[in-house]
C-alpha cells in the first residue's frame, strides 16, 4: 500500500493536484480561526452548547464549526449549494434555461455565473440575518461588542466576503485539484470535528455518564460504528448491471460489435447530494427565527411562528418526516438529471446495441426508467436509515410532543424519546458524506494511476495486460 500511495508522487501533474488541493484546504482551515470583528466569542460558544439540539447543530455541522466561532468562513458552501437547487429546479420547470444547459459548454458557463450571482445575494441575506439575531435583546446583545450600527453592515460584509472565497476555493480545487471541490470542503469541516467527538465520548467512558452500563453502551456504539461504516461501502458499491448485446456490423475492412457488456447503474447514484439538499432547505427557518416580526420581538416568540419553527427542530416527528420525504424527492429529483434513459436508449441504438429481450427505443428507454426507479427508491431509503441514526442516538425523536397522542409515548423509555445525549460523529450524515468523499476521491486518484500503467489501490485494478512490470 505505501508503495501505490507512493506512485502518487511519482507522476509530476497527479502530485501538483494533490499538493495543490491539500494547500487550499489548508487555506479553507486557516480562515476558519479568523473570527468575524465584534463577536464575544466565548458566549457565542457558551449559545451554540445550549441549543446544540436545534438547527444550530445542523448548521454548525456542514460550515465544521466555523457557524458556532462566526469565523469570516461562517456560512460555508451552504448559499452555493441553495443556489444550485434553485437552478436546478428551473432547468425542469423553466424551459428557457432549460434550452438553455443543452446549448453546451456556453450555455453552462451562463448558468455557472448567475448561480455565483444568486450566493451572493443568499449570502447576504443569510449574514443580515445572523447579524440581527446576535444584536436582538432575547438572545443577549452582549455577544457584540460593537454598536449595532456598525456591527450589521460589517458581520454582512464578512460573512459574504467569506462565502465568495469558499466558493471560489471549491471551484479552483474541482477544475484544478482532485476530487469535487465542495464536497471536499464539506469533508474536511466534517472531519476536524471527529477528535472533538472521540474526546467527548473518551470523557463519558472515564466519568461513567451511563452508569453501570456505560461498557456495554460504549461497545455497542463500537460495534454499531463499525456496522455504519461496512453498510455505507457495501451500498456505495453496489449497482444494478443491465445485460447489453452488441450486433455484429461490417466497418470498413473490420467486424464491429458482436460482444456482452453492461449498464451498471449505482443503487445510490444520487451520492451524499439527497442529504445535503434536504439539510439546506429544512435548516432555512434558522435564518428567520431570530428576527423580529414588526417589532413584535423574535419569530420564534410569536404566537403563529414560534409552534411553526418549533416543529421544525430536528428530533421533532414533523422536522424528521419532513426530512425523509425531502431525500426521496432528492434523490429522484437527483436521478432525472443525472440519468436520461430516452439518450442512453439513442446511443446504444445507434452502436447496434440492445438489452436482450427487450426492443431498443421506446422499450429500452422505459427498461431503464423503471430499473432506476426502483432503485433509487432503494438508495433513498438507505439514506433515510443512515441520516436518522445521530437523531436517535443524540436527541431522540419527540413522539411525545405529537397532539393528542403524545400522552402515549411518555410511557416508553426516555432513551426512545430524549436520545443518549451522545454527539455520534461516527455516523448519519457525517459519515455518509465523509466515507463518500472519501470514496470518490480516491477513485479519482486510482483512474489516474490506471491511466499511466501504475497499480491502483484496489486489488483487481493495474497495468494493462502486457505492459512490463516497472
Amino acid at each position: 500500500m505505501l508503495e501505490k500511495i507512493g506512485n502518487i508522487f511519482k507522476i509530476p501533474d497527479l502530485r501538483n493536484r494533490v499538493f495543490f488541493t491539500l494547500g487550499l484546504l489548508a487555506v479553507y482551515r486557516v480562515g476558519a480561526h479568523i473570527p468575524t470583528p465584534g463577536i464575544n466569542a466565548d458566549l457565542l460558544a457558551q449559545f451554540f452548547n445550549q441549543n446544540s439540539g436545534s438547527l444550530l447543530g445542523i448548521g454548525d455541522l456542514f460550515t465544521g464549526g466555523n457557524l458556532r466561532k462566526l469565523t469570516i468562513f461562517a456560512l460555508g458552501i451552504m448559499p452555493y449549494i441553495t443556489a444550485s437547487i434553485i437552478f436546478q429546479l428551473l432547468t425542469v420547470i423553466y424551459e428557457p434555461l432549460a434550452k438553455l444547459q443543452k446549448e453546451g459548454e456556453m450555455g453552462r458557463r451562463k448558468i455557472t455565473q448567475w448561480t455565483r450571482y444568486v450566493t451572493v445575494l443568499l449570502a447576504i441575506v443569510q449574514s443580515f440575518a445572523i447579524a440581527l439575531t446576535l444584536t436582538s435583546t432575547s438572545t443577549g446583545s452582549s455577544m457584540v461588542t460593537l454598536p449595532h450600527w456598525a456591527f450589521v453592515p460589517l458581520c454582512v460584509i464578512t460573512l459574504t466576503t467569506g462565502t465568495a472565497f469558499i466558493m471560489w476555493l471549491g471551484e479552483q480545487i474541482t477544475e484544478r485539484g482532485i476530487g469535487n471541490g465542495m464536497s471536499l470542503l464539506i469533508f474536511t469541516g466534517i472531519v476536524v470535528g471527529l477528535p472533538r467527538g472521540i474526546a467527548e465520548l473518551y470523557s463519558k467512558a472515564t466519568t461513567g455518564a451511563w452508569g453501570s452500563l456505560t461498557p456495554i453502551i460504549l461497545v455497542l456504539l463500537i460495534a454499531a460504528m463499525i456496522a455504519v461504516v461496512a453498510f455505507i461501502i457495501f451500498v456505495e458499491r453496489s449497482e444494478r448491471r443491465i445485460p447489453v448485446q452488441y450486433a455484429k456490423r461490417v466497418v470498413g475492412r473490420k467486424m464491429m460489435g458482436g460482444q456482452s457488456t453492461h449498464l451498471p447503474l449505482k443503487v445510490n447514484s444520487g451520492g451524499v447530494m439527497p442529504v445535503i439538499f434536504a439539510s439546506s432547505i429544512l435548516s432555512a427557518p434558522l435564518l428567520f427565527q431570530g428576527m423580529s416580526f414588526f417589532g413584535s420581538g423574535p419569530l420564534r416568540d410569536t404566537r403563529f411562528f414560534g409552534p411553526i419553527l418549533q416543529g421544525l427542530a430536528p428530533g421533532e416527528p414533523w422536522y424528521e418526516l419532513l426530512y425523509m420525504a425531502a431525500i426521496v424527492f432528492f434523490a429522484y429529483f437527483y436521478i432525472s438529471i443525472v440519468f436520461r434513459p430516452d439518450d442512453i436508449a439513442d446511443n446504444m441504438r445507434k452502436y447496434g446495441g440492445f438489452i436482450p429481450g427487450i426492443r431498443p427505443g421506446k422499450r429500452t428507454s422505459d427498461f431503464i426508467n423503471d430499473v432506476l426507479t426502483r432503485i433509487t427508491l432503494v438508495g433513498a431509503v438507505y439514506l433515510i436509515i443512515i441520516s436518522i441514526i445521530p437523531t436517535l442516538l443524540i436527541s431522540g425523536i419527540h413522539f411525545n410532543h405529537l397532539w393528542l397522542i403524545g400522552p402515549v409515548f411518555d410511557r416508553l423509555p426516555t432513551a426512545f424519546t430524549q436520545g443518549l445525549g451522545v454527539n455520534f460523529y461516527f455516523g448519519g450524515t457525517s459519515l455518509l458524506i465523509v466515507v463518500g468523499v472519501a470514496m470518490d476521491t480516491v477513485n479519482q486518484i486510482e483512474s489516474q494511476l490506471i491511466m499511466r500503467h501504475y497499480d491502483g489501490f484496489s486489488p483487481k485494478s493495474g497495468r494493462i495486460r502486457g505492459r512490463r512490470s516497472w
